[in-house]
């Protein structure tokens, strides 16, 4: 006598339909094949202790659970639940009904309680898209899935409750998980920009990186407001769009972050320590769990201090940064993780942190401000859309921070906030249809149709990659923040003025700020 139900494991965001065969024969023992790990070996004394507590009986034949497919390495413990459904049905302790229209997950206890797992998200978009009708989930992670359409999400606690859905489902409507019809106000984190005095050219730059999504490097001497500015960016950051949103939202449940509230609608803001290791900022490890730039899809990855950062951990951040993804490689799988994401950095200019600031200041030689400038690699730098210089405050400055007069004139985050939001709106009618959402993600094809030049301007670029000698990538990354500039400012066309202030942006070229 066989029987099946479907579990589902994910390999990187991707999920993969499991098959739990489960077939009684004559003879004795119980055995587990398909390539299943430690966790998922040891389930079956967790699934038979916590039938045992519920007063099932264990058939004394010969018991063969199979997870196919089985060239697939199995590994956690979300096949608990289906493997104890399947076992009870193959027995004929209980009669479930159409089993296989759904997708079961979850953790047995040894008292039959339910406990969370992760991949709950990409499981049930799977589910979707494969044609099951619904899904059962632990209630600690049904959530997760409340807002995937098409799909009768179920969240249970005990095993009894799963038992019923599949007996009599009419009965157990009450536990699934139906997502919050009204619609919740978004209110950003982070400081608000009226906080930070002066530094307006570092604000436009934070603006336009906000506005297209680019990366942003600040550079200048402690107590100038880099990391200040950089934790106001949330609040100026639009909320994720439901498509943004999902994408993230498998990272984090595949990770096991939990959504405990739904889908994000904050864009993460990732600030790993200089002291992470290279696992934890690019992923991998035993299980390949994604890493810091997945964690920060979508949202923002910032680098307090970023000289601090080894060099080869900076190295690796180069092709994610171009790409848009990760791919972590094993001797028999590899695995993709997304990791679009803006980069944020702060540092000093020179050990001390004060050279160019007040002339005596700065105590560094020559040759210590550029090896320490020297210590983020040009190909790098080269990928840092905007590059701002962040002067001290003078003494008079200082002095009229307690101003509360002056202080209001200061430009608040809403302010900014709604020209971005205005410019993420053109771009998001500009590339509906594809798999990008900003500037910033633009490649070549879609420069060459969106960011068309005038001869006007071609003679204004021209000149700038003359007397600048940028490289390739930098010329198309003036393109890019010029089309930024040019949304913020509500021009369909790239103007000569947008092309020059997305020039002023590349200034950090270790000679020119040697001089």
């Amino acid at each position: 006598m066989l029987n099946k139900c479907f579990c589902a494991t994910c390999i990187g965001v991707e999920a993969v339909v499991v098959t739990v065969e489960v077939d009684l024969s004559v003879g004795v023992g119980i055995h587990l094949v398909g390539l299943p790990d430690s966790a998922v070996r040891e389930s079956l004394l967790r699934v038979i202790t916590a039938l045992t507590s519920y007063g099932f009986r264990i058939p004394g034949r010969k018991l063969v659970v199979n997870l196919a497919p089985a060239d697939i390495r199995k590994e956690g413990s979300a096949y608990d639940l289906a493997i104890a459904i399947g076992l009870l049905a193959v027995s004929e302790q209980i009669r479930v009904v159409d089993c296989e229209k759904f997708l079961i997950m979850g953790e047995l206890a040894l008292d039959g309680q339910v406990r969370s797992v992760n991949g709950v998200l990409p499981v049930a978009l799977k589910a979707r898209d494969e044609g099951f009708a619904g899904c059962i989930f632990p209630a600690e992670s049904a959530l997760e899935a409340a807002d995937v359409d098409g799909l009768a999400v179920y969240g249970v606690s005990t095993l009894a409750q799963a038992i019923g859905i599949l007996t009599n489902r009419p009965e157990c409507d009450h536990l699934r998980v139906r997502k919050q019809t009204a619609t919740a106000v978004f209110h950003p984190s982070g400081n608000d920009f009226r906080q930070v005095r002066g530094q307006q050219l570092a604000k436009r730059g934070m603006e336009i990186a906000a506005g297209g999504g680019h990366n942003i490097i600040l550079v200048g001497a402690p107590g100038s407001g880099k990391s200040l500015m950089a934790s106001c960016l949330p609040s100026i950051l639009p909320p994720m769009t439901r498509e943004e949103a999902i994408e993230t939202g498998k990272v984090y449940s595949v990770a096991g972050r939990g959504l405990k509230n739904g889908l994000l609608m904050e864009r993460p803001f990732r600030s790993p320590h200089h002291s992470a290791s290279l696992v934890s900022l690019i992923g991998g490890g035993q299980n390949a769990t994604p890493g810091e730039i997945s964690l920060a899809h979508n949202g923002v990855l910032y680098l307090d201090e970023i000289a601090q950062f080894s060099r080869s951990m900076l190295d690796a951040l180069r092709q994610p940064l171009e790409d848009g993804k990760v791919t972590i490689s094993r001797a028999k799988y590899k695995v993709d993780y997304p990791a679009h994401f803006m980069l944020v950095a702060s540092m000093n200019p020179c050990p001390c942190g004060y050279y160019g600031d007040e002339p005596g200041r700065c105590t560094c030689t020559r040759g210590a401000v550029e090896g320490y400038l020297s210590r983020i690699s040009g190909p790098m730098m080269d990928r840092i859309d905007i590059q701002c210089w962040c002067k001290s405050l003078s003494a008079v400055e200082l002095l009229n921070l307690s101003n509360l007069a002056e202080s209001r004139q200061e430009e608040s985050s809403a302010a900014i906030a709604a020209r971005v939001a205005k410019a993420r709106a053109v771009q998001a009618a500009r590339f509906a249809g594809t798999d990008i959402f900003t500037n910033a993600a633009m490649g070549s094809r879609h420069i060459n149709q969106f960011c068309m030049l005038s001869e006007e301007c071609r003679k204004t670029l021209e000149k700038i990659l003359e007397r600048m000698g940028l490289s390739a990538r930098a010329y198309t990354r003036i393109l890019k923040v010029a089309r930024t500039i040019a949304d913020l400012a509500g021009e369909p066309d790239i103007q000569p003025p947008h092309l020059l202030e997305a020039a002023g942006f590349r200034f950090l070229d270790r000679r020119r700020v040697l001089e």
